[in-house]
């Protein structure tokens, strides 16, 4: 249904400079012929964003609403956008639609000083981050409140900068008069939306109402509201359909076994730290659930989530894991627990997952369920009511990094799922730490899992002082309700230990053992602590193994993304419960580093580990005789082989005595953690769990040698410009949450700290350009060619981003620093500029993407497009079985 236009908008030429809200223009739109017309007014637009603001607000679950948005809230985002009304956004507009400057434009330029181009009103308007820095001035002077007037002013991602000491009515806002009518825009949107202010904010609310604010405003600038002639009040509905707006429709009154079940539909029970986690979730605030591996801890999280959801006390899930792998291999188990909690016609049964490579998993389709293109930018996807992920999705939203917020309003009321918290040092968990206390102050669901998480760690997360909540029980529940006063333990029973034979083996008689295990049928399971050492392992190995009929296996982060997904679904099937049919005909060994031991469900018969620290070799052990009902052979028993130097040679030299791993992790963390280990014999598991974290990181004075490193570990490494201190690293933490920081864009937020950067190869096996044709053709390495066009135009866009998925499959990281100085830079402006884009993502800016190309020979060298790389240093090879090698030059 068409209405008529405002009555201040003149169909032949709008005026476009007249300060009159319902006259003055917001936007310009384009019909199907292509032709730019005026827009919405900034009135119109300003109820639209209101509308939406008031819609999402009312989405959310009765208990979380009331509670999170003070009243005005919907009001704070409708005037958003009052900034529009001032002389140059105006100006800017007038010269997109290319109308003749009247009289009154042409004075408006000059009272502003300006040339008469586009360009120069531009640049003069960036100097105060443009309409939304005015937002920002104009609603300080109505409101006199700061928080207020810099949740509006950063509603384009960042904080408006260049506008300090700046009033509402300086002549470059357009002096008294404009001012005045943004007086009176807001005003009117007084009358529509309520008359209050949010008052008293917290920062989670601050942040929850930014958030609330962009995302209204993206839907209410979707196409749904361009035409102007159209009644924007009936597309309300859709377009908040289109952007995954739904409720959610939970099946009520389900038992844990009709959620978890096997196969053949057969329930299962709970245990007991399934049944009591469920009980001690009883609204929102902190749970932390620390119990062994293999105690079933991510059942007990989605089991209690669902309590959440089917009492309307969440809105979603997100679940959090250390790191690709690991959220990729929960993945299904996710899908299928919706399945089972969600009303068969429910839309949202198909979770989201979030990391950077998730786009590399997107099935065709995707696009057209609700939300789904819309989801697709990596800004949105915690908007989503289900989604599973890397934590550094959910990090950024305590972070200050570009959007942020927009994350938290995604996260705000939703159960978070925080898997192996135990797994992040100084830096990372002190973003961590931060993370915890907005989504507690947001009224989310908080199920923090852990096996080996110390006390001090533990009380910190529930903001619990450490002599009050000492305990050595283990397993443990850890209840903080927001609406209790303090911290409830729940000690649960023990499961019965398993003694784990130690032997401190040298690296030759580690190598015979191994093989001799896998030649009497044991699944051996061999961890390094780098790649380097895990290829060297592997190298000594695979030839003996080949010989005597065995499987060897490599895993690490050095392969491609497509050769990396191969072998890992293939061994973590092998040594999983899928390779229980088969488990005894055949011994194998599989070598790796530390993505086998996070969130994995691998069960090997013995395990040989580079020595790490405690937290670390307690995961490690939990890979070790993981299952009651795993089939072994006869002669297997429960023994891992520990690679670790004496003592004494370790505190006196930790970087000899322990080489690699004293570059991986803190020599004095290194030494300690053997002071601990060296005494034993055997490990109960998990009765001695907690006594040796304890024992390890117990805080005391030092003396000599050990001094020395302590001082290192917080202080860094004076003479290793790279070794960060644990100081640095907590401040450089610090920095990030900062919003008086500069907002960074979210390509550079650093969410763990990376002593060195990373660039990738493109592994192909030729490039040939056709000059004639105008065509870059690659060959990849499985004999695949692609035919990419100089031109963008020549394929569309779904053909673009399917060659973009197929090159990346291709693509292996590698640290700056080892890569060749020289490249080929001229396969960038014919056809690969296409395909790549910063962080993948169309959003950003297009430029020089972080990735070389490499040609791959038969023998497997890697050398430059046109000839051998300008490296002095390394040499670069690259198998299937070994994945990319990089070795130094005599």
């Amino acid at each position: 249904m068409r209405k008529p236009r405002n009555k201040g908008i003149n169909a032949e030429r709008p005026s476009l400079f007249s300060p009159d809200p319902e006259s003055c223009l917001a936007k310009t739109w384009k019909d199907r012929e292509g032709n730019l017309l005026p827009g919405r007014s900034v009135y119109e637009h300003c109820l639209i964003v209101g509308a939406v603001a008031r819609e999402l607000i009312a989405g959310f679950p009765p208990p979380l609403r009331d509670t999170l948005f003070p009243a005005g809230s919907a009001l704070l985002a409708a005037c958003h956008d009052i900034g529009k009304l001032s002389p140059t956004f105006y100006l800017r507009l007038f010269f997109a639609l290319k109308q003749p400057l009247t009289a009154a434009q042409l004075s408006l330029l000059t009272a502003l000083g300006l040339e008469h181009h586009a360009t120069a009103v531009r640049d003069h308007e960036l100097r105060w981050s443009g309409h939304a820095g005015v937002s920002a001035v104009a609603l300080q002077a109505i409101t006199h409140n700061s928080h207020l007037s810099t949740i509006v002013g950063q509603h384009h991602g960042c904080r408006a900068t260049g506008i300090l000491g700046a009033t509402a009515v300086t002549e470059d806002f357009g002096g008294e008069t404009w001012q005045q009518a943004r007086e009176r825009l807001v005003a009117a949107l007084q009358k529509e939306f309520g008359a209050a202010w949010p008052e008293a904010l917290s920062p989670g609310q601050r942040l929850l109402l930014a958030g609330l604010t962009s995302v209204a405003d993206w839907i209410g600038s979707g196409p749904c509201f361009d035409d102007p002639a159209l009644n924007w009040r009936g597309a309300l509905a859709g377009a908040l359909v289109n952007a995954g707006q739904i409720p959610l429709q939970c099946v009520p009154d389900l038992a844990f076994g009709d959620i978890f079940h096997d196969a053949d539909g057969t329930p299962y029970q709970p245990n007991e730290a399934q049944r009591q986690l469920f009980e001690a979730v009883t609204g929102p605030g902190v749970y932390v659930l620390e119990a062994p591996m293999g105690m079933g801890k991510t059942e007990a999280a989605l089991y209690a989530a669902y309590k959440m959801l089917a009492t309307g006390e969440a809105r979603g899930i997100y679940f959090a894991l250390p790191t690709q792998l690991t959220s990729d291999k929960i993945y299904a188990r996710f899908v299928d627990y919706l399945h089972s909690i969600l009303m068969p016609d429910s839309p949202h049964q198909q979770a989201l997952r979030l990391h950077g490579k998730a786009h590399l998993h997107q099935e065709m389709g995707e696009e057209g369920k609700p939300g789904g293109s819309w989801f697709a930018s990596r800004k949105r996807g915690l908007l989503a009511p289900f989604a599973v992920g890397t934590l550094d999705q959910a990090l950024m939203a305590a972070m200050n990094v570009k959007h942020g917020f927009v994350r938290t309003f995604g996260l705000a009321g939703k159960v978070v799922v925080l898997d192996e918290i135990h797994s992040y040092e100084a830096y990372t968990g002190t973003i961590v730490q931060k993370l915890v206390d907005v989504l507690r102050d947001l009224h989310c669901t908080i199920i923090i899992l852990s096996a080996t998480l110390t006390q001090s760690r533990r009380n910190r997360l529930l903001n619990a002082n450490d002599s009050d909540k000492e305990t050595q029980a283990y397993p443990l529940i850890s209840a903080q309700p927001i609406h209790s006063a303090g911290v409830v333990m729940h000690p649960l029973t023990p499961p019965p230990s398993r003694q784990v034979a130690l032997r401190y083996a040298s690296e030759i008689a580690a190598l015979d053992e191994a093989l001799m295990r896998a030649e009497q049928g044991q699944q051996v399971l061999w961890i390094e602590n780098s790649v380097s050492g895990a290829q060297d392992i592997y190298s000594r190995l695979a030839a003996r193994c080949r010989e005597m009929g065995l499987e060897c296996g490599l895993l690490h982060s050095r392969f491609t993304l497509r050769d990396r997904d191969h072998n890992e679904t293939r061994w973590v099937a092998l040594y999983g419960k899928n390779g229980w049919p088969t488990r005894t005909t055949a011994g194998r060994v599989l070598i790796g580093t530390q993505v086998l031991e996070q969130s994995i469900d691998i069960d090997a018969d013995f395990l040989i580990s580079r020595f790490a620290p405690t937290d670390m070799l307690m995961q490690r052990l939990g890979r070790l005789w993981r299952h009651e009902h795993t089939p072994r052979p006869q002669n297997a028993r429960c023994e891992a082989w520990i690679l670790a130097p004496d003592l004494a040679s370790a505190i006196a030299n930790p970087y000899a005595a322990f080489q690699a791993s004293a570059l991986v992790y803190a020599p004095y963390v290194l030494c300690r953690s053997l002071e601990v280990w060296r005494e034993r014999e055997t490990v109960a598991i998990p009765a001695d769990i907690r006594l040796m974290l304890e024992a390890m990181y117990a805080e005391r004075e030092e003396q000599g040698a050990m001094s020395r490193w302590k001082q290192e570990l917080f202080d860094g490494k004076k003479s290793h410009p790279v070794r960060k201190g644990v100081r640095e690293l907590e401040q450089r933490a610090r920095l990030t949450l900062s919003g008086d920081a500069q907002t960074l864009p979210e390509s550079d937020a650093q969410t763990r700290y990376s002593e060195q950067e990373t660039r990738s190869f493109l592994l192909l096996t030729s490039v040939r350009y056709d000059e004639r044709a105008k065509t870059t053709r690659l060959t990849l390495r499985g004999g695949d060619e692609l035919h990419l066009p100089w031109s963008r135009s020549q394929l569309d866009e779904a053909t673009w981003r399917k060659h973009s998925l197929q090159l990346e499959k291709e693509c292996v990281a590698l640290r700056k620093y080892q890569l060749p100085a020289g490249e080929e830079t001229g396969i960038w402006q014919r056809g690969l500029q296409h395909v790549f884009y910063p962080g993948n993502s169309r959003e950003q800016e297009q430029e020089a993407p972080d990735v070389m190309v490499a040609i791959i020979d038969a023998s497997g060298d890697l050398r430059g497009v046109n000839g051998e790389f300008c490296s002095t240093a390394y040499r670069y090879r690259y198998r299937d079985d070994t994945g990319l090698q990089v070795t130094k030059k005599e």
